[in-house]
């Protein structure tokens, strides 16, 4: 994961909440699927047989349970796009964990982009690099690898050992640890952008078989992982290894190292990026595979054959997979990933971020630091809410132990999941989201913050009976949901109202509650009974509530798009007495721009008191905002959101129209 994405060109994919048009290297994608007519996946593999299915051990096959999708994919955009992007268990599930652990965890210095870092003259790991260890001409990242004493004498090498070999590591504690924080997928980062693969490849000399721990790292975590009975993600971060990571590294003398620093001729590059992935899915069979930026920079036939290979091979095994992005696929079969964020509001479809405990790296270094628990344990609320979900990102200690800091975050999540879990798994999101004056999200790059006793979330169950209200704070003796109206969830349909106890299964019945055009309004215990970070209303009806799919844009105005080169969509994504939350999200057209800005007027004297990611002005009515997000060059066919707080007096009419000017 890039600490310094600032310093990388913008390529991002279109996000959920943009038009779901070609991206710019790949055909529009013409008519149905290669293969995806007549029998499905599931009839497919029933008038075959699952004979050897599961002879590998890597699944249970009474976990399998494959939609009605294609029988067959071929290397094409119009194949893949048939892929059911986010599977039914995915958008169960809610919550996962993945790790940054692996060479660049050895230094602990700086961040995981060490062994780039090292090389560039002048840099605090060039000079923290030649004052502990040497100079990179004499003391390579190799060094780190197959083992070298430092200045000081000491031997340095990743060489984590087992517990059981008289080592610190015990990939069955972090399993179990996992499980406790509630996660139900978990798995490393196989390959980081520094080259190395963390099991038995053979195409890759550079990896912890043949050197540096002699263990299959990737084996190890997914025997621990699946024994827990959870999926296994699998995070692949090497399409910017050879797109510019080591591009202070000076030439190498041999294959093999060109190959670590990514210096082969594009061609092969490309070839090794393929090669890897599917030594992955073979050996491991994931379930989910993630992928970091640049994936646009990978030859286009590449990724197809990928994307075909491995949803060809999760139809042979029976199974649901998925593939995320941040860039080079698209939102119709794959998922698109917010890098430590998400929408402002609603956004479909399903969609994913993926964010770490600490700020300031992804892996550990000396004297990290953590974000608060209220702060992660919110953000996963509140993208839950919004039809995402959040993948949490760790940062072990290269020996292999996980510091205890780490692991409070985790088990006060898990508090919270193994109390109020009902409102979180298996629930979808409602037409509204939340209310409340805590703007989180609205693009990637957004800092997690913990919520007030004001702010609501809102969940729902799949068939629409059930809606849960998650206060993220004891909000007093009395609670008004403002966004449960008489239109959306009406009163006289409620059956009960309770709230969620202190241990799972367990609920405090609640007065019936009064609704007005305020809201519906709940009379509460005049203290807190309990303690938690948040508090989960239930409110029970005997049908489905009206309004139950996501609706990305409740109010929305089009764009006058000068030029051609950008559109803006405006959108309602929250409201309350006094008060609303909005987005705005710019599309770039068919050809990149380096910076844009948009214009508006509110129609109903509205006045904005917060806009995140950005600066804008407001004279009177009209509102100026440039590039709010955080890179506003877009690649063609690239959408970026951001969002805002807003006051009204009265009406909250949507402006008539956007203007968007580009550069």
């Amino acid at each position: 994961m890039p600490s310094s994405r600032s310093s990388r060109p913008s390529a991002a994919g279109p996000p959920p909440s943009a038009a779901e048009g070609p991206t710019p290297e790949r055909p529009t994608p013409g008519g149905p699927a290669s293969g995806g007519a007549g029998l499905g996946r599931r009839g497919l593999l029933l008038a075959g047989g699952a004979a050897g299915v599961a002879a590998s051990g890597l699944f249970r096959l009474s976990l399998a349970r494959a939609t009605v999708g294609p029988a067959s994919y071929t290397a094409s955009w119009s194949s893949v796009d048939q892929h059911p992007a986010a599977p039914e268990w995915y958008q169960d599930a809610k919550f996962g964990i993945y790790y940054h652990w692996g060479v660049f965890s050895v230094p602990a210095y700086g961040s995981e982009w060490y062994p780039r870092n090292m090389y560039i003259s002048g840099s605090g790991e060039n000079n923290h690099h030649k004052s502990v260890y040497g100079d990179p001409s004499s003391w390579p990242y190799t060094n780190f690898i197959d083992g070298a004493r430092d200045r000081s004498g000491n031997f340095v090498q990743f060489a984590p050992k087992l517990v059981s070999a008289g080592g610190a590591w015990d990939p069955n504690a972090w399993a179990q640890l996992f499980l406790d924080a509630g996660a139900k997928f978990a798995g490393p980062v196989a390959e980081h952008h520094d080259g190395f693969s963390m099991w038995n490849s053979s195409v890759n000399e550079w990896n912890s078989v043949a050197r540096g721990p002699k263990l299959d790292l990737l084996r190890q975590h997914a025997d621990a992982i699946r024994a827990k009975g959870l999926r296994l993600y699998v995070s692949l971060h090497h399409a910017y290894h050879f797109n510019g990571y080591y591009d202070h590294v000076p030439a190498q003398s041999t294959t093999s190292l060109k190959k670590l620093f990514g210096q082969l001729d594009k061609s092969t590059e490309n070839q090794l990026w393929y090669d890897k992935l599917r030594e992955v899915i073979d050996g491991y069979q994931p379930d989910i595979i993630f992928q970091d930026f640049d994936l646009g920079l990978v030859d286009e036939s590449q990724r197809l054959k990928f994307l075909s290979y491995y949803y060809n091979k999760a139809v042979s095994w029976n199974k649901d997979v998925a593939a995320t992005y941040k860039d080079g696929f698209d939102n119709k079969g794959e998922i698109y990933d917010y890098e430590r964020g998400g929408p402002a509001g609603l956004a479909s479809p399903y969609w994913q971020t993926d964010d770490s405990v600490s700020s300031s790296s992804w892996c550990y270094t000396q004297g990290i630091g953590y974000y608060s628990t209220a702060a992660m344990l919110h953000s996963l609320i509140d993208r839950v809410s919004k039809n995402g979900t959040m993948v949490l990102n760790i940062a072990p200690m290269a020996v292999g132990t996980i510091p205890s800091g780490q692991q409070a975050i985790l088990t006060g999540i898990g508090d919270h999941l193994r109390r109020f879990g009902e409102s979180i798994y298996s629930t979808r999101a409602w037409t509204v989201f939340g209310e409340g004056p805590t703007q989180m999200g609205g693009g990637s790059f957004t800092t997690p913050r913990a919520g007030t006793n004001r702010d609501v979330r809102y969940t729902r169950s799949k068939d629409g009976t059930t809606l849960y209200a998650t206060v993220l704070g004891w909000p007093g003796s009395t609670l008004t949901l403002a966004s449960v109206t008489s239109a959306r969830f009406p009163l006289s349909a409620v059956t009960s109202a309770q709230l969620l106890g202190s241990t799972a299964g367990t609920y405090v019945t609640l007065p019936r509650p009064t609704q007005d055009g305020s809201g519906l309004h709940l009379a509460l215990p005049s203290s807190a009974p309990f303690s938690a970070l948040a508090y989960v209303v239930k409110l029970s009806t005997t049908t489905s509530s009206p309004s139950q799919s996501p609706s990305q844009s409740p109010s929305a105005s089009p764009s006058v798009t000068p030029g051609g080169r950008a559109t803006a969509v405006y959108a309602v994504t929250g409201s309350w007495p006094g008060g609303f939350q909005g987005q705005v999200t710019v599309t770039a057209g068919s050809t990149p721009i380096n910076g844009w800005t948009v214009t508006w007027t509110f129609p109903d004297g509205q006045t904005i008191t917060q806009l995140w990611s950005g600066a804008y002005t407001q004279s009177g009515t009209a509102v100026t905002v440039t590039n709010a997000s955080y890179n506003g060059a877009l690649a063609a066919g690239a959408a970026t959101t951001f969002g805002f707080l807003a006051n009204l007096t009265g009406a909250n009419g949507v402006p008539s129209s956007l203007t968007v000017t580009t550069s």
